[in-house]
């Protein structure tokens, strides 16, 4: 209770002094025109003049609410306001004064020269307040406190200007210069721009014998491409500095007195890529207000398919995996998330038909992505049957309860590893595009069902359960080493959102184009990138050595891995689409008679443990699979 009073007090405090500052703008006005108060009568002038007036401008100020606002963060919107306001005072008043004196007491332009008196009396005491509070009202920086961790900014613009503004009211970091390639020389709320951003380590050395030293480099240019910025990470490392980006200005709120909080570079900021707008309404059209089941949903792909999906507003969602605990996370999340949604839980591994069909039967799906599948090539090629059972026979199951469900389409998540496979994981996938390739010309040529099957290959996503950062991340965390199996390995890597948004894309253009049936999409994953080079650069950020303080160790390639994955076969025609950043290939097919004859047998086979008859299977129906 006793802040509540404390806020409305002060609220009438500062109604008081606008009325105020109304009265002496009018008595300003009067002696700016006539020289001196000494001719009119003061009774008359207060009835006539001064009490109209302030009575139009608290009139105003009641109705423009400007005495709640603060102070202390006065902004060029309370401006604005205060100009909206005394002009409507201006406006009460005139009838007023009308009827009182007929605007014989007060000239015409005391009225004038009183309108501007009181915009700059208001609008100057904010300011200068606000000057006062941040101790920057005689123009001079308030001096950096014992403590403080001083930063250099990189980046000029609105961005720089508004974390400069959160920074006003840290103890923790004191910006002592900013980096801007667009603005050298200026000052940006006091703070100096010291050159541009690819002279940071001359910039630093102008501090080498001060106090003030810079500590660490923080980021707040948006844009800056993973090149420089990976630059700036080595030049930092070289320097004895850390790197960290500034939080998002949409985030930082003036109320505040904490520090923003400065968050570490990731390696999605070096590997990432620019952002592509991409039009969203093909992909409402295919969600929206349909049922929609995802397989796999607890996995790092499957997950993000959830919630991308969930947000753009499905009439009901099913959630399959064959893990408790994924399952378990992934349901939470969408009921915290979309508590209205409907949605349904169901713990199934996609080999068990029976568990399938009767799923698909109750939910009766729209739409199915299905992301389910074995994915790490060592286990996988240690355990062969399973891998095989749940890549090639689980994917079958999935297929044909699409089919006989009337699913408008169905999704499979593919890997850049099914091309031109050397392990039991990348031909299990091909084998699995094969078989909805196989479906999807079928129903074409005989125009008897209307599930469209789309297939989207691309390669390793970050930070997925199986990629190679969380396993750097935890080396890292124990000491080192990092392990890479080879120097010349590499990868193409892409952000799991840019994945599913782009797999969400081809979806949506596979399930209305009937010219691409049958073909599979293909995500443009960039430049590969050495997973050295990629070790190398993690360490840096964790503000380490690589080989000096953090080991990398070469352990041997393991089996069935290739040094690069290629995302085409060489017979493979590739064509681009109207989507940025998504192709379509279109792969030696089998038809759909000869797909069933195998796949049953295969099945049996893999019922029974026949890892021999399963792995020759696997092979006949993927030619170009050859074990490394």
């Amino acid at each position: 209770m006793g802040g509540i009073a404390n806020s409305t007090n002060i609220r009438l405090l500062a109604f008081a002094f606008d009325l105020a500052m109304a009265v002496l703008a009018l008595i300003a006005s009067l002696i700016l025109r006539h020289g001196s108060l000494a001719q009119f009568d003061f009774r008359t002038l207060f009835l006539g003049g001064i009490l109209p007036f302030a009575t139009a401008t608290g009139a105003s100020l009641l109705i423009m609410r400007t005495y709640r606002t603060s102070w202390r963060h006065a902004s060029t919107a309370d401006l604005t306001n205060i100009v909206y306001t005394v002009t409507l005072a201006i406006l009460i008043y005139l009838p007023i004064g009308f009827v009182v004196s007929r605007l014989d007491l007060i000239p015409r332009s005391s009225v004038i020269m009183a309108w501007m008196i009181l915009i700059l009396l208001m609008s100057g005491s904010r300011i200068g307040y606000r000057l006062f509070r941040e101790g920057r009202l005689f123009f001079s920086r308030r001096p950096m406190l014992a403590g403080q961790v001083p930063i250099l900014i990189v980046g000029g613009g609105r961005d720089a200007e508004i974390l400069l503004r959160s920074l006003d009211r840290s103890s923790e970091y004191y910006p002592v210069g900013v980096l801007d390639d667009t603005s050298r020389g200026a000052l940006l709320r006091g703070v100096p721009v010291l050159g541009a951003i690819a002279e940071a380590e001359k910039v630093v050395a102008r501090f080498s014998d001060t106090g003030d030293r810079p500590r660490k480099l923080v980021v707040v240019d948006r844009n800056l491409s993973p090149d420089r910025l990976i630059a700036l990470v080595e030049t930092a490392n070289r320097l004895g500095l850390t790197v960290a980006r500034g939080p998002d200005p949409t985030l930082l709120r003036p109320e505040t007195l904490d520090a923003p909080q400065l968050s570490p570079i990731s390696v999605e900021d070096l590997l990432g890529r620019s952002q592509v707008v991409l039009d969203p309404q093909p992909v409402r059209d295919l969600i929206a207000g349909r049922r929609v089941l995802v397989t796999g949903a607890g996995g790092s792909i499957g997950s993000e398919i959830v919630r991308q999906v969930c947000a753009i507003g499905p009439s009901a969602i099913c959630l399959v995996d064959a893990s408790e605990f994924n399952l378990y996370t992934i349901d939470i999340g969408v009921g915290e998330q979309w508590p209205a949604l409907e949605r349904s839980t169901r713990l199934i591994d996609v080999r068990h038909k029976a568990a399938i069909d009767a799923c698909f039967s109750a939910f009766r799906p729209d739409i199915v992505f299905h992301a389910a599948a074995l994915k790490h090539v060592p286990l996988v090629e240690g355990n062969p049957v399973e891998g095989i059972w749940t890549n090639v026979i689980g994917s079958r199951y999935v297929c044909d309860a699409a089919v006989v469900a009337g699913c408008l389409a169905l999704v499979l998540i593919s890997s850049d590893k099914a091309v031109n496979p050397t392990n039991i994981m990348g031909a299990s996938k091909r084998a699995a595009e094969g078989y909805c390739q196989a479906l999807a010309l079928a129903g074409l040529a005989e125009q008897s069902q209307p599930t469209r099957f789309v297939v989207v290959r691309f390669g390793n996503v970050l930070g997925s359960s199986g990629s190679v950062v969380p396993l750097f991340e935890r080396q890292l965390r124990a000491g080192g080493p990092l392990t890479v199996t080879h120097p010349e390995i590499e990868r193409f890597f892409m952000t799991i959102r840019e994945a599913v948004q782009l797999v969400l894309q081809a979806s949506a253009l596979g399930a209305v184009k009937s010219d691409l049936r049958g073909r599979v999409f293909v995500l443009d994953m960039g430049r590969p990138v050495r997973i050295a080079d990629l070790a190398r650069q993690m360490i840096r950020l964790a503000g380490l050595r690589p080989d000096k303080d953090i080991e990398i160790k070469y352990t041997g390639l393991r089996p069935g891995e290739k040094l690069s994955e290629e995302l085409f076969h060489e017979g493979e025609s590739v064509a681009p689409t109207d989507i940025p950043r998504l192709n379509v290939a279109s792969p030696r097919t089998l038809d759909l008679v000869s797909f069933v004859a195998a796949l049953a047998a295969l099945d049996d086979a893999c019922r029974h443990g026949r890892q021999t008859e399963v792995v020759g299977i696997l092979g006949a129906l993927v030619p170009e699979y050859c074990p490394a």
